[in-house]
């Protein structure tokens, strides 16, 4: 992910986040691990180098992040919340067999949708779910 030149803590001033320790190695975490955690992915990544770091802290600072509009929270099932550092507009499949979730990069201002006209949209998200590459081949073998 491209910060536009900046560090992390930079980028995170720019925003308007007070750039403290344990808020620049999750946001690192964020961009040099693209594989969409959760909180307690996160948490459990950082913790034996932080030894302060808490699930609430991880858990307060996402929200942080979401609210600058610096990450996006990703749902694509009711009972699990992860997170992406890539704000722009992008899609996510979801395998079914593995979990993993990859980011599918699409232009979403050439898609024709209906029934939106009188509508004020704030957000735009697209989930696919199936099988990923690796799973198929695994299951071939």
């Amino acid at each position: 992910m491209d910060l536009g030149g900046l560090t992390v803590e930079e980028y995170l001033k720019e925003n308007g986040i007070k750039p403290s320790y344990q808020r620049i190695r999750i946001f690192e975490y964020l961009i040099k691990n693209q594989n969409h955690p959760n909180v307690d992915t996160i948490y459990r990544a950082l913790y034996k180098d932080i030894p302060t770091l808490s699930r609430t802290t991880v858990y307060n600072t996402m929200k942080l992040f979401r609210e600058k509009n610096i990450t996006q929270m990703i749902n694509i099932e009711d009972t699990e919340t992860r997170y992406d550092a890539d704000v722009s507009p992008h899609g996510h499949f979801k395998c079914t067999q593995c979990g993993n979730i990859f980011d599918v990069r699409m232009d979403v201002s050439d898609m024709e949708v209906e029934g939106l006209d009188s509508f004020r949209v704030e957000e735009t998200h697209l989930y696919f779910k199936g099988t990923c590459d690796d799973c198929i081949e695994e299951k071939k073998s």
